[in-house]
């Protein structure tokens, strides 16, 4: 893979508005919040879910065809993906300072993994308001809940996939 390409990628996902010490004192319920927020998806996307599960509101063949298949890029990517949608969630409150840098933020990182819908929800809560912050959280779970499918199923592949 381009080395180009996957720095531009890595640094979409890696840019992060504020700190993560900010965002979970702007949401006022702290890092235990985050880190129990983070093992409920992971445990729901990790153990339960396979291909069957994929919604179809991340284009997957996007990102591959961009990191030309290169597993280890589109783990990473993905990997960067879920733990930046820790702290953007907890910015996804009209009453904290930062919703509209993290409504941006999310916006880019979503188009580069093939998240149409979120980067479109996002648009529209950048035009809109805070008013269309559920949707934005809405389109970022329905995202979050494809990546531990395909991520759960790239897993059992490469179980099945005999080793040389």
């Amino acid at each position: 893979m381009d080395p180009l390409i996957k720095s531009q990628l890595l640094y979409q996902l890696s840019y992060t508005p504020v700190s993560a010490a900010v965002a979970c004192a702007t949401s006022g319920e702290g890092a235990e919040h985050t880190r129990s927020l983070r093992q409920s998806k992971a445990s729901i996307g990790g153990n339960f879910m396979a291909k069957r599960d994929i919604s179809g509101v991340v284009d997957f063949q996007y990102l591959e065809g961009f990191t030309a298949g290169d597993g280890d890029v589109i783990e990473e990517v993905l990997g960067l993906f879920r733990e930046q949608a820790a702290i953007w969630s907890n910015l996804l409150d009209p009453a904290a300072d930062g919703w509209r840098d993290a409504v941006h933020t999310i916006k880019g990182a979503a188009r580069g993994i093939g998240a149409v819908a979120l980067g479109d929800a996002c648009a529209r809560a950048e035009a809109d308001g805070p008013g269309a912050l559920d949707g934005v959280r809405d389109a970022l779970d329905a995202a979050l809940s494809d990546i531990a499918a395909y991520l759960h199923e790239r897993a059992l592949q490469s179980l099945r996939t005999p080793r040389s």
